[in-house]
């Protein structure tokens, strides 16, 4: 009798997720997590099939543990089921790919929630994201302007040499932002030698016309001559 009971409780697999490699080799916020699952595994009289981990950053998009967990809640006939929901409600991507996947879930902190409170919560957060960025972008154009009327120029915070000198970022995302700089330089190569043709041969000079060919700089807006001297030193022109 008690192992027909055991037999026919309802599965759950679990999906963790920490953001940082230290966070996963340490177990900080891990432990907590397994906490609540287990407190609702076991008020619904349920069996635990697998803990699922995933150490990523929360801003990337692809989630390999995730696709995992939900293949194997799917094919065991299992509910996935996630420590805190409330921590990824702002993940648009992570609630899209949950909703979209057709896999049946529960949450630990939100236990009501069903597919179309992630579906809101998902419409929502993307829009968060949005909303976030036009202000960053907006905040970033001031900046430009303010220290344009007093000749200086504002640097690209996430650029790889800021990164490196911030000893942030690994090693491919680092070569990664300096391929698309590159990339970005080269796409100019024409431009800056029909520019230098034309008599524009100082860097004031080759930004002004660039200016005047509304040209836009990398990220946008004007060109100064010191955008135009880290081109150009790219470019080895």
């Amino acid at each position: 009798m008690l192992e027909h009971r055991a037999m026919t409780a309802e599965k759950y697999v679990a999906y963790y997720r920490v953001s940082t490699q230290r966070q996963g080799r340490s177990g900080l916020g891990l432990e907590a997590q397994r906490e609540a699952v287990r407190a609702l595994v076991d008020r619904n009289c349920g069996r635990l099939l697998e803990e699922i981990t995933e150490v990523e950053s929360g801003k990337r998009s692809d989630r390999p543990e995730l696709r995992r967990a939900i293949r194997r809640a799917k094919v065991s006939g299992a509910r996935l089921i996630i420590a805190k929901l409330d921590r990824l409600s702002r993940n648009a991507s992570f609630l899209l790919h949950l909703r979209d996947s057709g896999v049946r879930f529960i949450a630990a902190d939100l236990p009501n929630a069903d597919e179309t409170v992630v579906g809101i919560m998902a419409v929502i957060a993307q829009r968060e994201r949005e909303v976030i960025a036009q202000r960053t972008k907006e905040a970033l154009a001031v900046a430009r302007n303010r220290l344009a009327k007093e000749g200086r120029t504002l640097g690209n915070p996430n650029g790889a040499a800021a990164m490196r000198r911030a000893d942030k970022g690994n090693t491919a995302a680092i070569a990664a932002v300096a391929a698309a700089a590159a990339q970005r330089a080269e796409e100019m190569r024409e431009t800056i030698a029909d520019v230098v043709a034309s008599g524009s041969v100082s860097h004031a000079a080759i930004a002004a016309e660039l200016n005047r060919r509304e040209i836009e700089a990398p990220r946008g807006g004007r060109w100064y001559p010191m955008g135009v001297a880290r081109l150009r030193q790219r470019l080895g022109a």
